[in-house]
C-alpha cells in the first residue's frame, strides 16, 4: 500500500477513529470480542486513565485514500524507568501498543512513526506490544487464535507476529493463560493438601467483603506490591490506578470469588476471580444502547457464565519458596471452584497470565490438570 500518512492524533473525532478501527478489521473474526466503546475511548484519554498521572502516549493513525488504516500508540511510564532493568525495564526503555494495521507496509509506517517519537524522548530500547499499561493488555497473541479471549485480555491476526518479527523485534518474554475444567475434581494429592490445610488452625480462607472495598483492596494490593515486586515487567499500581481499576472492577466483584489467605490472623495471600464479562458485552458490538445497558445490568445481578478468569493470585515473598505457598493456592483455587459451580454456573477456568519463568506458579496450574490455552509475547528492540 503506497501513500500511506501517518499522522498524530490530536481531536476528539481521531480518538474514535482510533477506537472504531478495530471493529471493521475484525468484523469477520468471529473470536474478537468488541470492547464497549466508552470503555476503550477511556483507556486512550488522559483525564479518564490514572496511569496517566505517571506516563505519557503519543497516539497515531495511518491513513490512505482518505480511509483509517492502521494505529499505534508509542508511550512511556516513569515509573516503568525507575525499575532494575534486569526486570524488564529500566532507564531508557519505552513501549509501543494497541496496533492494529491492514498490512505489512501500513504496520512498518505505524511503528517507524512510534519508534521515532521514542527516540525524541529519549528513549533507547523499545518494548511492545503494551496497551498501554503493564496492567491492562500486555504481549501479542502467538498461541490461542480458536477461541474467544476472556475479559482483561487481547485478541490479534496471526500475521502480526511475522511483521514483528521482520521488524527486527526479538521475544523477551511469554505470558501463558491456562485452561481448566472446573467440572472435575482436583487429583488426590491436592485433596489431601487441601484437607490438611482445613486442619491446620493457623490457616483460615475467607471471603472479601464487598461492602468494605477500600479496605479489602489495600489489603489485596499490600500483598500484589510484596509478591509480585521481584516479577519481570513489575511497576507499582499508584492511587489514581487503584482507583479507575476500582470502579471498572467493582460491579463484578463477588465475596465468593475473591479470597484472601490469612497465617496466624494475617494476611499473607490472595486470588481474583472474574467471571468472564466478555460473553455478556460480545453480543453488544461495543455500544451499551439502545437496550445493551439494560441486558448488562441484568447480567451483572446474577451472571450465569462458561468460563471464570483468575487474573491475579500472590503469595508473600517470605512463603514463596515454601509448601505453605502452594497449600494455600490449592485452597483458594478449591473453594472458588466450588462457588463458581454452585452460584455461577462456571465450567470452565482461566488462569493468567503467568509469566513463562514462574516456576511456582506454573507447578500449581500443571498439578491441578490445567493446560496452556493461549500464549502472548513481548518483544524488544534496540532503538
Amino acid at each position: 500500500m503506497s501513500d500511506i500518512v501517518i499522522r498524530p492524533i490530536d481531536s476528539k473525532r481521531d480518538r474514535k477513529a482510533f477506537v472504531d478501527l478495530p471493529f471493521r478489521l475484525y468484523a469477520n473474526d468471529p473470536h474478537w470480542v468488541p470492547p464497549l466503546k466508552n470503555e476503550a475511548l477511556g483507556l486512550i484519554t488522559p483525564a479518564k486513565n490514572g496511569w496517566f498521572s505517571h506516563a505519557k502516549a503519543q497516539l497515531f493513525l495511518a491513513e490512505h485514500s482518505g480511509q483509517i488504516v492502521g494505529r499505534i500508540s508509542a508511550h512511556i511510564d516513569t515509573l516503568a524507568l525507575t525499575m532494575d532493568p534486569a526486570q524488564g525495564f529500566g532507564p531508557g526503555v519505552g513501549q509501543w501498543g494497541l496496533m492494529e494495521a491492514e498490512d505489512d507496509s501500513v504496520f512498518r509506517a505505524l511503528l517507524a512513526s512510534a519508534e521515532q517519537w521514542l527516540r525524541d524522548q529519549g528513549m533507547t530500547r523499545a518494548l511492545g506490544p503494551i496497551s498501554m499499561s503493564i496492567w491492562e493488555e500486555p504481549g501479542l497473541l502467538i498461541e490461542g487464535y480458536d477461541h474467544d479471549p476472556t475479559i482483561m485480555m487481547g485478541h490479534a491476526k496471526p500475521e502480526y507476529r511475522g511483521w514483528i518479527e521482520a521488524a527486527g523485534y526479538a521475544p523477551v518474554k511469554q505470558l501463558l493463560t491456562y485452561d481448566l475444567d472446573i467440572t472435575k475434581e482436583f487429583p488426590p494429592i491436592v485433596q489431601r493438601i487441601i484437607k490438611s490445610g482445613e486442619k491446620n488452625e493457623r490457616i483460615r480462607i475467607r471471603e472479601v467483603d464487598k461492602s468494605k472495598f477500600d479496605e479489602e483492596a489495600a489489603t489485596i494490593l499490600a500483598i500484589l506490591n510484596d509478591a509480585w515486586s521481584d516479577n519481570w515487567g513489575f511497576v507499582p499500581l499508584t492511587p489514581p490506578e487503584i482507583k479507575d481499576v476500582g470502579v471498572k472492577l467493582k460491579p463484578i466483584v463477588f465475596n465468593d470469588l475473591i479470597r484472601i489467605a490469612e497465617l496466624d490472623g494475617r494476611p499473607v495471600a490472595f486470588m481474583i476471580t472474574l467471571p468472564d464479562l466478555n460473553e455478556a458485552i460480545k453480543p453488544l458490538n461495543g455500544s451499551l444502547l439502545p437496550f445493551g445497558w439494560a441486558k448488562l445490568l441484568l447480567w451483572l445481578r446474577k451472571p450465569q457464565v462458561r468460563t471464570m478468569r483468575v487474573p491475579l493470585m500472590g503469595v508473600v515473598k517470605e512463603l514463596q519458596a515454601s509448601r505453605m505457598a502452594s497449600q494455600l493456592a490449592f485452597m483458594m483455587i478449591e473453594y472458588i471452584r466450588r462457588a463458581s459451580i454452585k452460584h455461577y454456573g462456571a465450567s470452565r477456568g482461566e488462569i493468567g497470565w503467568i509469566l513463562d519463568d514462574n516456576q511456582g506458579m506454573r507447578s500449581i496450574a500443571t498439578t491441578i490438570n490445567c493446560e496452556i490455552n493461549k500464549v502472548y509475547q513481548v518483544y524488544e528492540r534496540t532503538l
